[in-house]
């Protein structure tokens, strides 16, 4: 996750997102940089406009929230029916004492 919020930070202060500047920023904070992960990093922003990205991902809960659920809602349903009546079969002797707590 560390390489991510370099790219954001360098993102955010308008500067170029290449391997030798996530190496810094990485570096600045004291994590300990794979160059590895660091050129995979840069290869897969290459060509993403990451202010377009960046408010996709953070409207995206807020439209993902009512849609699951309205999902959620539908599907348990059911399954909430079924618990239902499962407790109602399961009378153990004591019937009558679900008046109790109303």
């Amino acid at each position: 996750m560390e390489y991510v919020y370099a790219a954001m930070l360098l993102h955010s202060a308008e500067t170029e997102i290449d391997e030798k500047a996530v190496t810094a920023v990485l570096k600045a904070a004291g994590v300990t940089a794979d160059s590895a992960r660091v050129k995979a990093l840069v290869a897969s922003l290459s060509g993403v406009d990451i202010a377009e990205a960046m408010a996709t991902a953070v409207a995206a809960p807020a439209a993902a929230a009512p849609a699951a659920a309205a999902a959620g809602g539908s599907s348990d349903a059911a399954p909430a029916a079924e618990e239902e009546e499962e407790d109602e079969d399961d009378g153990g002797g004591f019937e009558g004492l679900g008046s109790l707590f109303g």
